[in-house]
């Protein structure tokens, strides 16, 4: 077996194990029914912020819940998908947003929360057939953007970014790490048989 199958076949196995490890703790926080306390804990969480009229606009402080920004009074606005992946938000990062006098909406980030940085395996889930990343037991969402800007494909490892002092279940990512091709860049060199070589005799007339 070739050096580069040996590692690639490394490589699965402790994939197919991290993932196992994280599906039996998965069904241990079921069972407990963490899932649910943390839904509910999450949902009750209030919201602090602000809005104000300025010079820029109509300005809306609030945070953000991992597609959207909830304002103080709990209305959700639209965060540009590109914006949020770039910008690696997570779940209670302060944003700011300014709605100009022309209808453009301008965010800025104010205020991150301290995160944590958890490695996971890319999978489908079966109820809503979406890419998620399952991690530590937990099931975490991606936004879409973030998983196409990587190639991201199923089985990857994802490394993804989570609020450190609260529950959410969604997370920003970070990186993907794909396996290397073992295919050669190259095309492959046509082999002879050493009765296909001519002899420099051959070509002569024999005498």
């Amino acid at each position: 077996m070739h050096e580069h199958t040996i590692k690639r076949v490394t490589t699965l196995v402790e994939q197919a194990e991290n993932l196992l490890k994280s599906a039996r703790s998965l069904l241990e926080n079921s069972d407990s029914g963490i899932s649910e306390e943390s839904n509910a804990s999450h949902t009750s969480t209030h919201i602090t912020g602000s809005a104000y009229d300025s010079e820029e606009g109509h300005i809306v402080e609030g945070e953000f819940d991992g597609q959207n920004m909830i304002g103080p009074d709990a209305k959700r606005y639209s965060v540009p998908a590109n914006y949020a992946s770039k910008s690696k938000l997570v779940c209670g990062d302060r944003l700011k947003l300014a709605i100009t006098h022309d209808g453009r909406f301008l965010y800025k980030q104010t205020g991150p929360v301290e995160r944590n940085r958890l490695k996971g395996v890319l999978i489908e889930d079966e109820e809503t057939n979406r890419l998620c990343v399952l991690a530590e037991g937990k099931i975490y969402h991606m936004l879409t953007a973030s998983l196409t800007f990587f190639h991201a494909e199923l089985g990857d490892e994802v490394v993804i970014l989570v609020p450190q002092n609260r529950e959410c279940s969604w997370a920003a990512v970070e990186n993907v790490i794909k396996e290397l091709s073992t295919t050669s860049p190259y095309p492959a060199l046509n082999t002879v048989e050493d009765h296909d070589l001519l002899s420099p005799l051959d070509d002569l007339d024999t005498l």
